[in-house]
């Protein structure tokens, strides 16, 4: 009796000891994960250093109370992000579709995986019919001057079949995860009041079968095998300039959303977003008309923003106003020939820092790739948007926007969380914990010359070091 105590007791302490030990294993794993060697990676122009992973020791210690410090808390938690990314234009695809088959791969892994030296790419903006970089204008229901197709017996996705959607497809190959945004830069010229791709604007009558085209869009690409997670329902409607473009006035966007878009959309049980706006940050009026209509309002996920104009601290009132809403960062051009001190600099100090830090969950360049001349494009379209990367060939330069890209979407991937950061005018910086519990911090100096500063988190810092207007991800 006596020995059948003993070793009952004997196993209830085996029991509770490694079920005490797996906890403290799960504790010690995350603790280890905070105090684990940093990873550093710098971008720097003028050393010539283009984001590589720096090999000096930086873990978390004593902070030197000499230097300014960058405090990271992630007790405060903002948005999720939804992944930084890409505008794949016609022009893109058709540069990639062009390349040979081992050698587009490659690139693509670089581009969209995210082992080794890969950048990870993990959010896309593709044009729904054409963009003004496409080779010309053109929409999925194309018809001769005169005639109509009120039931969409002629749309067809095939133009899309030729370069764009074998793309898409073998990026899904390497990441099936990715997100894909879909916005018009103009509807079938039959919709429109000056029946022209240019300007013009949509014809009251045919707010329904437009509604009815978002839909066949987004079903036969679906069954294509490609997923689109989010629709913007004009690019730039306050830009009728371009080619192709529209006007479309907030409360025409309105109209179409409550009584059209969103109905047909619950209609044929689509979980795409509705996104408004999609134009720059010095009219935000534009989306608070939408979002104040509770009619239209109810059917969309949030606004999206360039930055042409304005100032990307004016999203932050947006949100204030309505902070159930989501914000988008869709798309920002790199002007040819490129500055990479420049670019780099205002990319990141604004978008990839102060768009998440203004409520964005996404942020994305304009346009994955262009040929050395900045081709292709419409004619009275974009001249000089320089592509993430030029292509010629086989032959691929990388350009400003891939290291802006670099520095936070091979670190910060979807599903993250921005937490609290102090801002330094000095050494802008924003701050994320990922889905693993991994602490990212992308900072750049600011200063005009070499700068040390800490990196401080939960009671302990780590000195840090940035060449004059170098970027810095630091990730622990």
């Amino acid at each position: 009796m006596k020995k059948l105590k003993f070793l009952s007791i004997t196993l209830i302490l085996i029991i509770c000891f490694n079920s005490n030990a797996e906890s403290a294993t799960r504790i010690l794993k995350k603790k280890g994960a905070k105090n684990a060697p940093v990873q550093f990676w710098m971008t720097s122009p003028d050393t010539g250093i283009r984001f590589q992973k720096q090999s000096v020791n930086l873990t978390l210690g004593e902070e030197d109370k000499t230097l300014l410090v960058v405090k990271v808390d992630e007790g405060q938690t903002f948005q999720t992000m939804d992944g930084f990314g890409d505008c794949l234009t016609d022009g893109s695809a058709m540069l990639l579709n062009r390349m040979s088959p081992k050698a587009r791969k490659v690139l693509l892994n670089e581009l969209f995986g995210t082992r080794g030296n890969s950048i990870g790419i993990s959010y896309l903006r593709i044009s729904l019919g054409a963009s003004d970089l496409s080779e010309q204008p053109y929409s999925y229901d194309d018809l001769e001057e005169g005639q109509v197709d009120p039931k969409l017996n002629k749309f067809s996705i095939a133009a899309a079949r030729k370069d764009l959607i074998p793309v898409l497809k073998e990026i899904l190959r390497i990441n099936p995860s990715i997100k894909i945004m879909a916005s018009p830069w103009s509807p079938p010229t039959w919709m429109k009041s000056n029946n022209n791709f240019k300007g013009g604007s949509l014809k009251k009558e045919c707010f329904g079968v437009y509604a009815d085209y978002f839909v066949r869009y987004i079903r036969d690409m679906n069954r294509e095998g490609i997923s689109i997670d989010a629709i913007t329902i004009q690019n730039e409607p306050l830009h009728p300039g371009n080619v192709p473009s529209m006007l479309m006035v907030a409360e025409d966007q309105a109209l179409f959303v409550s009584q059209n878009l969103g109905p047909a959309f619950q209609a044929a049980g689509l979980k795409t977003k509705i996104i408004v706006y999609d134009h720059n940050a010095d009219k935000i009026s534009y989306p608070l008309t939408i979002l104040r209509n509770p009619e239209a309002a109810k059917y969309v996920d949030g606004s999206a923003f360039h930055l042409y104009g304005g100032r990307i601290e004016a999203l932050a009132d947006v949100h204030a106003e309505f902070p159930q809403k989501n914000l988008y960062f869709t798309e920002q051009w790199v002007g040819a020939p490129g500055n990479l001190a420049a670019d780099l600099a205002w990319h990141t100090k604004v978008l990839i820092i102060g768009a998440t830090r203004n409520w964005c969950r996404n942020v994305l360049e304009w346009n994955l790739a262009a040929d050395s001349n900045n081709n292709p494009h419409t004619t009275g379209g974009c001249t000089s948007c320089l592509g993430t990367i030029t292509l010629e060939g086989d032959q691929v330069t990388r350009n400003p926007a891939y290291y802006i890209l670099a520095h936070a979407a091979k670190f910060v991937r979807p599903g993250s969380v921005r937490i609290a950061s102090n801002y330094l005018e000095a050494l802008p910086n924003v701050a994320f914990r990922t889905e693993e519990g991994k602490i990212v911090v992308v900072v750049i100096n600011d200063f005009q010359e070499r700068r040390k500063f800490n990196i401080s988190f939960s009671g302990k810092a780590f000195q840090a070091e940035l060449e004059k207007g170098a970027v810095g991800t630091f990730v622990w």
